[in-house]
């Protein structure tokens, strides 16, 4: 045990600090994320699926779009083309008081939302469509609302059938706040290279790995209580 005696503990501290830090960005990022593209999502997939024509090709194209090309790129275009095409770039924006950092954030934090706002949409798309029509035969039977079958025949029923690519997606989230470093926001691996590049230190990427780690065990676990809560109610 004299290894412990040879470990900068001064050290261990700082880089946990840091990386601390940057997991505030990397949490608040990921829960407004989520918090605002799955009910954006449910809006998005009433678009696909509308009998009105025009609004459905409109909607289908956005997902189209945005499912068809890569996040980091939308990131960068929603951060930089303001101040490209119009001369107004993100960081002077009055709403954000000069705070640069914030102006970053919540120019990454709509390209996110919206990105997987269109995933989301998809997913609740197949939920719904799986729910047989007899279903909402019986409802209208019973003399209920389009409403009214939906949120309190169907809803469950597609909550359920939706859960695992939801929980995928979600864990996929986790790990695509890191490309938030590449537009400056101060996530936990933004944290970790500048560690790297100031201190020379190469152990604090293998530390945040850890980061992601616990993280996703913990929605892993969440997801998997819910579908267990969730089990049985069968379709």
């Amino acid at each position: 045990m004299s290894w412990l005696y040879d470990i900068d503990w001064a050290e261990v501290w700082y880089v946990t600090v840091q990386l601390l830090n940057g997991f505030k960005m990397t949490l608040g990022l990921f829960f407004l994320t989520l918090i605002f593209s799955l009910p954006l999502g449910l809006v998005f997939s009433f678009g696909t699926m509308s009998k009105i024509k025009p609004l459905r090709y409109l909607v289908k194209g956005f997902v189209y779009i945005i499912r068809g090309t890569p996040l980091l790129l939308q990131l960068m275009i929603i951060v930089y083309l303001p101040g490209i095409a119009f001369g107004m770039p993100l960081t002077r924006w009055a709403i954000f008081g000069g705070n640069v950092s914030a102006a970053y954030f919540f120019g990454a934090l709509a390209a996110f939302i919206i990105n997987y706002a269109c995933y989301f949409s998809e997913i609740y798309r197949g939920g719904i469509e799986s729910i047989a029509k007899g279903q909402y035969e019986a409802g209208q039977v019973l003399g209920m609302t389009k409403s009214q079958i939906f949120f309190k025949v169907i809803l469950m029923q597609v909550i359920k059938n939706i859960l695992p690519p939801i929980a995928n997606e979600t864990i996929t989230l986790v790990k695509d706040t890191a490309l938030a470093r590449t537009v400056s926001v101060m996530e936990i691996l933004f944290m970790a290279n500048e560690i790297l590049m100031l201190k020379q230190l190469i152990w604090p990427l293998f530390y945040t790995g850890v980061f992601y780690l616990l993280f996703n065990a913990l929605v892993t676990w969440i997801f998997g209580k819910l579908e267990a809560k969730l089990s049985y109610y069968k379709v």
